[in-house]
């Protein structure tokens, strides 16, 4: 972790636009050497690795053959498909490759089904391996920060995290209108989706209530959504006048009968709403109420054209940060909790570790 030479093997399974990011973050670290490259598309395959993420030739070629990975006997493999895999996992793991993930499956043990979490658990026995899940939302925004925050309080009220996600020149019309449900009426909005954050950011909640010893009672999951209120040209196409324009998704945890933990997504095409909501610029907002009371903003300072080139890395650059700490972790599902402080070993603005 001193950025003395490289030390860790990587295979980056997966490139996709997070995978694409961790792939040149894993090429330029100076601790981490790439190892190997699995992807899904057959295009893909036989690619060098530099070419699926805009570097020069990196000298590793692409795969779509597993058996291929679990030969290279790396150390660490960067997981980070659209969908788990339980099989895959499993025989990472217990080949003896550590795994780093932005899947959310492992952010808390408990959390699983105890099922799966015993073929996790037997698996990493077996490799001597561990597993962690991180990532920006949920990961750093939902437990790393509110560890640090809370470590200045001796009575904690609530803790509420509020992201913002203007998605107006997210060029991506499939996710916003076939896969989120934007542009259409409001009546036909499935509220479903709005629900899904009991799974996705649960475990988050758990965690840190688990971690400050105010352990949760419930998880509650609700949502709302607003229209626009004149029809608006966005980046992935137009949206009516009535039709979804923003969604609201709330997960909280409660602990004698009032929130104590809550995660707020407000995700919007336009802030010309009806209703009229209290939107905010892309970023999170965390508010701590007890007896060190906190209000703070992390915005995103880069502009909407300039947003879908940043974004990845907000997620790629922790899982990459963190596979010194997983490598060296006992053998297990290994929670923020159980990992130190993550410190990254970084470049200066000329491209070296400073000192070199």
């Amino acid at each position: 972790m001193t950025g003395t030479g490289p030390r860790y093997r990587v295979v980056q399974w997966a490139t996709g636009n997070i995978g694409a990011r961790a792939l040149r973050s894993v090429i330029e670290h100076p601790d981490l050497t790439l190892a190997g490259v699995y992807v899904h598309t057959p295009a893909k395959a036989g690619r060098d690795a530099g070419d699926l993420c805009g570097l020069a030739p990196a000298g590793v070629t692409a795969t779509c053959d597993a058996d291929e990975i679990l030969a290279l006997g790396a150390d660490c493999v960067l997981y980070m498909p659209a969908s788990c895999d339980l099989d895959e996992v499993c025989r990472l793991l217990a080949s003896g490759a550590n795994i780093v993930t932005t899947r959310g499956e492992f952010h808390r043990p408990a959390s699983l089904d105890p099922a799966a979490r015993d073929r996790v658990e037997a698996a990493c026995a077996r490799g001597g391996t561990s597993i962690h899940s991180t990532g920006s939302s949920p990961g750093f925004i939902t437990e790393a920060v509110p560890l640090v925050l809370t470590s200045i309080q001796r009575r904690l009220e609530a803790l509420t995290i509020d992201e913002f996600a203007d998605l107006s020149q997210r060029d991506s019309p499939r996710l916003l209108f076939d896969v989120m449900g934007f542009g259409r009426p409001l009546a036909d909005f499935d509220p479903r989706r709005l629900t899904y954050g009991k799974v996705a950011f649960g475990p988050s909640l758990h965690l840190v209530a688990d971690a400050l010893s105010l352990p949760l009672d419930s998880l509650e999951a609700s949502g709302d959504v607003a229209a626009a209120a004149r029809p608006v040209e966005i980046a992935a196409g137009r949206l009516a006048a009535g039709t979804v324009a923003a969604q609201r998704m709330t997960v909280s945890g409660i602990r004698d009968g009032r929130p104590l933990l809550r995660f707020r997504a407000t995700w919007y095409c336009t802030t010309d709403l009806d209703p009229a909501w209290d939107v905010r610029a892309t970023g999170w907002h965390i508010a701590v109420e007890g007896d060190a009371p906190l209000d703070v903003d992390l915005r995103f300072p880069v502009t909407l054209d300039q947003m879908a080139a940043a974004t990845p890395g907000y997620t790629a650059h922790r899982a990459v940060n963190a596979v010194p700490y997983v490598c060296a972790a006992p053998p297990g599902i290994r929670t923020t909790v159980d990992l130190p402080q993550i410190i990254p070993v970084l470049h200066d603005q000329r491209g070296r570790l400073p000192g070199k």
